[in-house]
């Protein structure tokens, strides 16, 4: 008999929107916080620019709902978008109780600016902000007797019956153990699926667990063909794809070719600052054209000392690259970055089914549109883990929880053929950036389509055969997410924000959601 687990609150993922949600939670409830792999590895941890909100008397919040409505092409969530905004103010002093220190100038909030936005509203810890807050979340979640960490538990499937959640299966890595958790109510906080393209910024758990366990146990999901390249990634064959902030660009750095030219403002007024869509794509149309590896970001003006004060992460990163920033440029590439699609959520982070939740990047609430504005990401996990432990916290709970069967696995071998697991996680990932990627068209999107259902068919067959292990939970959840973006993309009939098809080139009239149910 398998181990069995009972708890008021199951959620799974431990970045900050995981962390939030559990310390917002009444102390009265028990809550198991479950985390893949150890528990500060996700995104969140790594998460360099900062965290918007109007936290100067030259901003208001019209000004930064217009700009996140802006950058999402108009296809945001006016009411959510309005609510995060006016709750960004509380969110930061959230956090500030958990322990976080913002960066500040005399005695004020140090704000920055990033692309997108029209004022300086991005409150940050120099260029470590979600290390910090990753941190003292986790600090504060460990001195809370009603919370249980579970490190190293990697979910397989949600616990559904009826349209209703009861918690989850979950393979406990360290003993290959599979583990029933029986909960009143369960949050999905799993982050991303940005690993399922062959360079990203994200780091190995970026796989779409959440969005594909969702979509399986019967959760509609939107907006997935909205992938988000980050701009400016690090380009070194040792550097595994790490992020160069856009706070670097928010303070002057000016992106340039090989050749030392200057080339954003061929495409947008706002050069450098303009949204990372309209960035991503100069830079993958440069490249292309010219045949380059790679372009540069010049921040070389600043003063060293300057540089070392605001940016220590990246100059420090770089100086183990053999690259001084004050005196040479960066080089650079776009690479995946950010989610805006998934699990379809209300204001509360409710799901269409009962009982379960989804917050942080797993989730669509509506505030990212077409395209994420810089920095609103943070705030989104903080605002909706917050909305998210209100809701469940005004709900009285039963006492009672239901009986689920003990997982079968006795009629599966141990599998000898796992190179099987590892080329197909390489085949779909070259498959996504390919032919899913920055610039998309209807052939590459169907060849993508055809070759994504065999893989499918190859691993559901090995699923069914073998024992289960963390790779193939992965391989599975990469599979269902990457199939969801390319069903996604084909059905949107134009281009918008991160979409861009060269068969439909224009930006339709009317701003429709895709939302695909199971």
């Amino acid at each position: 008999m398998s181990t069995l687990h009972h708890f008021d609150v199951l959620i799974i993922g431990t970045g900050s929107a995981g962390l939030m949600s559990a310390l917002q939670l009444s102390d009265d409830l028990s809550i198991a916080l479950i985390a893949k792999d150890k528990i500060l590895e996700g995104s969140s941890y790594y998460a360099q620019g900062g965290i918007s909100a109007v936290l100067d008397n030259q901003d208001n919040f019209e000004s930064h709902i217009a700009d996140t409505l802006s950058t999402g092409v108009d296809l945001g969530n006016e009411t959510a978008v309005r609510f995060m905004v006016e709750q960004a103010p509380s969110a930061i002093e959230s956090l500030e109780q958990a322990g976080v220190v913002f960066t500040q100038q005399q005695g004020q909030y140090h704000l920055t600016t990033e692309g997108g936005h029209s004022n300086r509203r991005v409150a940050h810890v120099a260029d470590k902000t979600g290390q910090s807050i990753q941190i003292n979340l986790l600090d504060s979640a460990k001195s809370k007797k009603n919370i249980t960490l579970f490190e190293n538990f990697i979910a397989i499937d949600l616990l559904t019956q009826n349209q209703h959640c009861y918690g989850a299966y979950i393979l406990n890595k360290s003993n290959n153990e599979i583990e029933s958790f029986i909960a009143h109510k369960t949050i999905i906080a799993t982050g991303g699926a940005s690993k399922a393209y062959l360079y990203t910024s994200n780091p190995d758990t970026s796989t779409g667990d959440g969005i594909a366990m969702a979509y399986r146990g019967g959760c509609h999901i939107t907006n997935m063909e909205f992938t988000q390249f980050h701009p400016t990634c690090l380009y070194h064959p040792h550097a595994k794809s790490f992020l160069i902030s856009e706070a670097l660009r928010g303070e002057g750095a000016k992106l340039i070719l090989p050749t030392g030219a200057a080339f954003m403002h061929k495409y947008d007024e706002r050069g450098e600052l303009a949204p990372r869509d309209i960035v991503a794509r100069a830079i993958d149309s440069e490249m292309k054209t010219h045949g380059f590896d790679c372009v540069y970001l010049d921040i070389s003006f600043k003063d060293k000392d300057w540089i070392e004060s605001h940016f220590p992460t990246i100059n420090n990163k770089c100086a183990s690259f053999g690259i001084d920033i004050s005196q040479d440029p960066i080089p650079v590439v776009p690479a995946a970055h950010y989610t805006c699609g998934g699990i379809q959520t209300d204001i509360n982070a409710h799901s269409n089914i009962n009982n379960l939740y989804a917050i942080g990047e797993v989730a669509h609430v509506g505030v990212h549109g077409a395209n994420r504005m810089a920095s609103n990401s943070l705030l989104e996990c903080i605002v909706f883990a917050k909305a998210c432990a209100n809701h469940i916290n005004q709900q009285t709970l039963t006492s009672q929880h239901l009986v689920f069967d003990d997982w079968d696995a006795s009629r599966v071998s141990l599998s000898k053929e796992k190179v099987m697991v590892t080329h197909l996680w390489d085949e779909v990932r070259r498959i996504m950036w390919n032919f899913v990627g920055i610039v998309r068209s209807n052939k590459r999107l169907h060849s993508a389509q055809m070759r994504l259902a065999q893989i499918q068919n190859e691993v559901d067959e090995y699923y069914r055969l073998y024992l289960i292990s963390s790779d193939l939970i992965e391989l599975r959840n990469l599979v269902t997410t990457a199939q969801l973006i390319v069903k996604s993309a084909i059905l949107r009939k134009e281009s918008r924000g991160l979409h861009y098809n060269e068969d439909y080139p224009q930006t339709s009239n009317v701003a429709k959601d895709t939302i695909i149910v199971t």
